[in-house]
């Protein structure tokens, strides 16, 4: 069995929304789908907005700069609902490309799903105030990229 089926049949085990965005028909040819309504993509944005509102609270007021705050239970809580939003934007990837969709938020999703844990890596990588202040900034704009993408009106390709 491969990887990529194996996570696929784990996370459709555990999030109905998983189950009801794999039951949708596959793509018409040439036309824009929208996801933005179906309720693992709602599920993505609801996500991304939480923890992208959770990153720029600690940006204003610097609390990433505090002793202790990588091994606090704030920043380990938020890695694990990042790490799970990750999985679930990979989620999202997997069923859009089993629908045979061909437009970019396939790949989008995957890229994204992608780059949370290296953004998060930073975060704890950062050694300086300034240095967190950009990883912290980086990860908040992937954040809201993820909602973007998804409420964004599909176009068609050209």
């Amino acid at each position: 069995m491969s990887c990529g089926l194996a996570l696929s049949l784990a996370l459709m085990m555990s999030d109905p929304n998983v189950a009801v965005a794999a039951a949708q028909p596959h793509a018409v040819a040439g036309a824009p789908v929208s996801v933005a309504g179906e309720p693992l993509f709602l599920d993505i944005v609801s996500q991304s907005t939480s923890l992208k509102a959770v990153v720029d609270a600690w940006a204003a007021d610097k609390a990433a700069d505090a002793a202790g705050f990588l091994t606090g239970a704030d920043f380990t809580g938020f890695k694990t609902r990042a790490e799970h939003l990750s999985q679930t934007d990979m989620q999202g990837h997997l069923i859009l490309k089993e629908r045979g969709t061909d437009g970019d938020l396939k790949c989008i999703l995957r890229g994204i799903s992608e780059d949370i844990p290296k953004k998060i890596a930073a975060v704890e990588a950062a050694t300086t105030p300034e240095a967190r202040a950009v990883a912290l900034s980086e990860l908040s704009y992937l954040l809201n990229d993820n909602v973007e993408v998804i409420t964004s009106p599909p176009q068609p390709e050209v």
